[in-house]
């Protein structure tokens, strides 16, 4: 990962680098079908997370510079990135996964949004970050907007998961309709 990219830190998670323990971290919280689906995987197409395949997730975070290791009570519990940073236009997207079970549902994934957000319209003065979210995922949809996330749209039949298609929900936050966490 680029040395120029900053640990951020906020009061219950760190979003940091990572480092050589994080492929045994990573390989151990394995590949948790329920959660899966809601990045959009049939129960049936996921698999056992491999030692190699934990290597090249570690790897791929040299690939990103604006991509970050969630940490929460000294724990690797997930990822967050921006991806398609677009610094003339001002706008990028946003993904999360939490991949720890015993994390999900408290809070820890809106922390890190909200870090993650105050760096791109803070330090990248960037406008306008999207993301989208399968319309299922009620969890997700509920952090984007604990965050500042508003609807925007819906794009019909978008995913075939479990024999059956779900609709995604494209969300954004503006500059200016974001609050940073009071520390």
């Amino acid at each position: 990962m680029s040395s120029t990219t900053p640990d951020l830190e906020g009061i219950d998670v760190r979003l940091r680098q990572p480092h050589e323990g994080d492929i045994d971290a990573r390989f151990a919280l394995g590949a948790n079908v329920d959660i899966a689906v809601m990045f959009g995987l049939s129960r049936d197409d996921v698999s056992p997370l491999t030692r190699a395949a934990a290597e090249k997730w570690v790897q791929n975070f040299d690939q990103n510079p604006h991509a970050w290791i969630i940490e929460a009570e000294g724990r690797l519990i997930g990822e967050i990135r921006l991806d398609r940073v677009d610094l003339r236009d001002r706008r990028a997207s946003m993904a999360i996964g939490i991949y720890d079970k015993a994390f999900l549902g408290r809070g820890f994934g809106s922390a890190a949004i909200k870090l993650i957000l105050g760096y791109a319209f803070g330090v990248l003065q960037l406008h306008r970050i999207s993301v989208r979210v399968l319309a299922y995922n009620h969890r997700a949809i509920r952090a984007y907007e604990k965050c500042g996330f508003v609807l925007e749209g819906r794009e019909r039949e978008t995913a075939f998961v479990d024999g059956h298609w779900h609709d995604d929900i494209m969300m954004g936050v503006l500059a200016h309709e974001f609050e940073p966490p009071k520390n």
